[in-house]
């Protein structure tokens, strides 16, 4: 004979076994305290030990509220954007959510359309788009309705716009290197379809000529380690250069690999930097000095916005990811002449 599962814990219960009100419980799970940490440390006990689930479905018909939100990503996708969902994530379940990923074929009409679907289905409190919305604007939750919050600075495939392409940190690089005596720069481009890499050539190239700077070209093409090692191998012996301003991490990776192999040492004949800060850049010989765009940071503010709009609260201020020039063993004072 079959065996009869467990039945499930009930609110009542898990406030029982915590001496607390149900009232109190169903507080602490829609996260809306304060609460004295005895009594959190109490609840959360109780809800471990009873193995407490709350039921969604039934929640969802007494109140309208499901506690799920959904992040909606365009497809094809270029580039996930991992920290900034990782964050808004992160979050949502501090705050007493669920966050789901949507990925949605087609273009942006297409995607609005989904997203209407979505909206209209009242199986979601609150929806985060990564991407704009054609004929859709952000919306606070009312009865009936779900809650519309839209990060507008990616592009149909991911790939940052606004302020995530800001390139303001390149002139700071190159005003630091000139300050240690670099006269003659080289840029590896990545690919010109990218708002963030055209961005950087950009003022790359408003920077050289602002500071009575020169350029010795620009190279590159994609975002490959193998398109930067191609760049600085295929360097002519009396180029001149001193600096290498690499459009990302991995053509500056690639470029450092290639000046080893031709016996010219980084940072002491050869300058390097990179852009965006990945963990093997801090781990590389020589470290990498690299531009930090802080992502995390984003992904929370957007999901602050939501909740905000899912729970008729004022806005917060908004937290714009902050670009920062990260200083380490790949950069150094310019060689002498005629070493």
């Amino acid at each position: 004979m079959a065996s009869t599962p467990p039945r499930a814990a009930t609110l009542h219960e898990v406030a029982a076994l915590a001496g607390v009100s149900h009232q109190t419980v169903s507080r602490f799970l829609h996260n809306k305290g304060p609460f004295k940490p005895a009594t959190i440390e109490r609840v959360e006990a109780a809800i471990q030990e009873l193995n407490y689930r709350p039921n969604m479905i039934a929640r969802s018909m007494r109140t309208r509220e499901t506690g799920i939100l959904a992040a909606i990503l365009p497809s094809p996708v270029t580039a996930m954007p991992t920290p900034t969902l990782a964050a808004a994530a992160e979050l949502a379940r501090q705050s007493g959510y669920f966050m789901e990923i949507s990925v949605i074929e087609g273009p942006a009409q297409d995607r609005a359309r989904r997203t209407q679907e979505l909206l209209d289905s009242g199986r979601l409190e609150g929806v985060l788009s990564l991407g704009a919305l054609p004929g859709m604007s952000e919306r606070p939750r009312s009865p009936g309705t779900t809650a519309l919050a839209i990060l507008d600075q990616y592009d149909d495939r991911l790939r940052g716009i606004g302020p995530l392409a800001d390139a303001s940190a390149l002139r700071e690089i190159i005003e630091t290197l000139a300050g240690m005596g670099h006269r003659r720069f080289l840029h590896i481009q990545g690919p010109q379809d990218w708002s963030s890499a055209r961005a950087r050539r950009e003022e790359y190239l408003r920077s050289i000529e602002d500071l009575g700077l020169a350029s010795h070209g620009i190279r590159g093409g994609d975002w490959t380690i193998e398109s930067g090692y191609a760049a600085v191998s295929g360097l002519e012996e009396d180029s001149g250069v001193t600096a290498v301003i690499a459009a990302n991490d991995y053509l500056a990776l690639g470029a450092a690999r290639a000046a080893h192999d031709r016996g010219w040492p980084v940072p002491r004949q050869l300058s390097i930097t990179g852009w965006d800060d990945l963990p093997t850049a801090r781990y590389a010989v020589p470290a990498l000095s690299t531009v930090a765009v802080d992502q995390r940071s984003q992904g929370r503010s957007a999901m602050e916005r939501l909740i905000a709009l899912v729970r008729n609260e004022p806005a917060p201020d908004p937290s714009i990811p902050v670009s920062r020039l990260i200083l380490r063993e790949s950069t150094g004072p310019a060689p002498a002449p005629g070493t």
